[in-house]
């Protein structure tokens, strides 16, 4: 998608290991035109040494969607940010902020807030290969160091390498003793961090992530910083996406639940049609989509069942939206 015609990151669903997969995105956007979409993180390995259009093809109506790499070569960074230039991404983003222990024995992930001069010297390799935004996503501290100065330095030395954008998850990652689960969940909140980072570096773009859920907090922090990340409440709430749409970007903007199921029968035929992609892979991130509607119990059960998944083509999705429909 040319640059001109990009959203600003007001509002953005984050990278989601094994979640927001190119189906879950395609989903996501037709509830939000105007949010931005994070692929899961990929490693350079996996695109140098793997199977590329597996992990980079995506559907052109996704955009804008930014491929999140995981690694800590500048060269491998580079050579894999080319190819996600050339597959059509809009933006590369570096992950600064995983902490689970497969991250870690990478030698990638949060435990890079350690070496902030390496991470200057991947965002500068990966910007001199790509005409794209190359942007960081981070944490705002490791264990138990929880000095703002910490990130502070982080943020600057980073920037030396010509990244203008930091997603800054707002919580420590400890690298021992909590699963990646209990890091989003455990260690502290600061926005603070965020709003100080956009007071000291006002050149730069600060989009903060961790335990946004609602309008309300939404604009709060976007009274301090340039965008918002959210991520477990739009997956585990997607038809949210649609209120955040409506409030940051299109007051007009009214999509229905059976507007959107007929787009995903008409997606999931294509895929199947085209790859083969069976139905379990896709459905899986619509089970929420009837969240809060009577027969919603209903709806999850008939997209999540292991035997009717087996051999279902699109109509499974018909059949089980008229179960809401009934029970409504």
């Amino acid at each position: 998608m040319p640059a001109a015609n990009l959203p600003p990151r007001t509002l953005s669903v984050a990278p989601m290991l094994d979640w927001t997969d190119r189906h879950c995105r395609y989903f996501h956007r037709l509830l939000s035109p105007h949010a931005w979409l994070y692929t899961e993180m990929v490693t350079t390995g996996a695109l140098l040494h793997g199977d590329v259009p597996r992990h980079l093809r995506f559907n052109a109506a996704e955009q804008p969607v930014a491929l999140q790499l995981g690694g800590s070569e500048p060269e491998a960074l580079a050579q894999a940010a080319k190819l996600g230039e050339e597959w059509g991404y809009d933006e590369i983003n570096l992950n600064c902020g995983c902490p689970s222990e497969r991250v870690q024995n990478g030698a990638f992930g949060a435990c890079l807030m350690h070496e902030p001069a390496l991470v200057r010297d991947c965002v500068a390799a990966m910007r001199a290969a790509v005409s794209i935004p190359v942007t960081v996503k981070h944490r705002i501290g490791i264990d138990r160091i929880e000095s703002y100065d910490f990130v502070r330095d982080f943020v600057g030395t980073v920037a030396q390498g010509g990244a203008t954008s930091f997603i800054v998850h707002a919580r420590n990652a400890w690298l021992q003793g909590l699963s990646p689960k209990e890091n989003r969940e455990i260690p502290p909140l600061r926005y603070e961090f965020a709003a100080q980072l956009k007071r000291d570096f006002t050149q730069l773009e600060i989009i903060v992530n961790g335990g946004i859920a609602n309008l309300p907090s939404i604009r709060d922090r976007l009274a301090e910083v340039d965008g918002v990340m959210i991520g477990r409440e739009a997956y585990n709430n997607p038809w949210l996406l649609t209120e955040w749409e409506t409030a940051l970007f299109n007051a007009d903007w009214a999509p229905t639940r059976e507007e959107i199921i007929a787009e995903l029968v008409r997606y999931c035929a294509h895929e199947q049609r085209e790859y083969g992609t069976p139905m379990r892979s896709m459905v899986r991130h619509f089970l929420n989509l009837a969240n809060g509607l009577p027969g919603a119990r209903s709806f999850r059960r008939m997209l999540s069942e292991p035997a009717t998944l087996k051999d279902a083509g699109p109509e499974l999705l018909n059949q089980a939206w008229a179960l809401v429909a009934s029970a409504g």
